[in-house]
């Protein structure tokens, strides 16, 4: 036999031995686990202006130093939700354009709020209410195609609504706070609007269109964001709404890698999240120290969102605990706060499990094939 048929014949006898095939396992694992680390460590680079997370800071923390100057560190928090549409601010196109898109989202937070707030009295309607948020929240996003954050803070604003203690007689000016604070977020959306077309060259305002499939995936969505809620509300967790939030986080991805790599960066952060907000809540932080703490968190995530997303998170976490916590105006004790974390931890994977199972359903045809009928009737019946 010649010496390349006999080198042949040893590797095709040695290709069988269960040495060989445990050495392949091991070199295919291995390759999985450097390719999920290079995906979970890489820090990319900002497509923001540099200047945009300080704008966002500013904005959306001002609110909250004016309540703290009138004592009113509350209502300050709660104009604060509304001034967060200044995250929604387009980079592109003409001055009406940007206005108008950041007027729309400021529109939708304080409808959205002052839904939450009236349904909360009629409990009942508390799932079916923000079904339908989740749903129009959702569809508006996709038809007009707006990056992060979309409707994230939307949706948190109208679930913070649905569970805060808040009496009937109060309905009315809470949802005047965060219309307010959309207002303010509206005059610092013009000033920076003009700052980018005097200083960069124009771009042309965006065109849309409807994408098939728009309704059948928003249905989805706020199908498996409101089943985690749903979840949530059985288990009797004391922030249900965290975890609707976080299925949102996760099933807005449009890949189930990019689904599963946002999974993984929301719970980590989130585990050293509720750490970092632990360590700032035994501070016992006056009003003014609050104040502080949101505008030095909103730029760590500001910063941070678009490089790497589970960094982001480790702020987003104690940034969302101090919304909520010190924007309902009850007494925050040691014990409270430390409730307050691990809900947070267990409503973050209850949402990110049912966020990631959502996107699975998502990619499948099973249920789509239905829905994409229905989609194409409702369309052929009212178009």
């Amino acid at each position: 036999m010649s010496a390349p048929k006999r080198n042949l014949a040893y590797q095709t006898q040695h290709k069988t031995t269960p040495i060989f095939w445990l050495m392949a396992v091991l070199t295919r694992i291995k390759k999985l686990i450097d390719g999920e680390l290079n995906h979970l460590l890489t820090v990319n680079r900002s497509k923001r202006p540099w200047h945009m997370p300080i704008i966002a800071a500013i904005t959306i923390s001002f609110p909250v130093f004016v309540g703290a100057y009138f004592d009113a560190l509350p209502s300050g928090i709660k104009a604060s939700l509304g001034a967060m549409v200044i995250l929604n601010t387009p980079l592109a196109g003409k001055l009406p354009f940007r206005l108008v898109t950041v007027m729309a989202w400021g529109f939708a937070m304080s409808l959205c709020f002052a839904l939450g707030l009236i349904a909360q009295q009629i409990p009942p309607l508390k799932l079916p209410i923000f079904t339908l948020m989740a749903f129009g929240i959702v569809i508006f996003g996709r038809y007009y195609r707006q990056p992060p954050p979309a409707g994230l803070f939307v949706m948190m604003a109208g679930a913070i609504a649905l569970f805060i203690p808040l009496p009937l007689e109060d309905v009315m000016p809470a949802t005047g706070l965060v219309m307010l604070g959309s207002g303010f977020a509206l005059v610092m959306a013009l000033l920076y609007s003009l700052f980018l077309l005097a200083t960069r060259p124009a771009t042309p305002t965006p065109t849309y269109s409807y994408e098939p499939d728009t309704i059948t995936e928003s249905v989805i969505v706020a199908g498996f964001v409101s089943l985690s809620l749903v979840i949530a509300l059985s288990l009797n967790l004391s922030n249900p709404y965290w975890a609707a939030v976080s299925c949102f986080l996760i099933i807005q991805g449009i890949h189930l890698r990019t689904m599963w790599i946002k999974q993984i960066h929301r719970l980590l952060g989130t585990m050293v999240g509720v750490g970092l907000a632990g360590w700032m809540l035994a501070w016992g932080l006056p009003i003014w120290g609050v104040a502080l703490a949101i505008l030095g968190l909103m730029l760590c995530i500001e910063t941070l969102v678009d490089r790497h997303y589970g960094l982001a998170v480790i702020f987003i976490t104690p940034l969302t605990i101090f919304i909520a916590e010190y924007g309902s105006g009850l007494p925050f004790t040691e014990q409270a706060y430390q409730e307050v974390i691990l809900a947070r931890l267990f409503d973050t994977m209850i949402g990110c499990v049912v966020g990631l199972s959502g996107g699975v359903v998502m990619h499948s045809t099973n249920l789509r094939v239905p829905l994409r009928r229905l989609e194409n009737w409702l369309l052929a019946r009212f178009s």
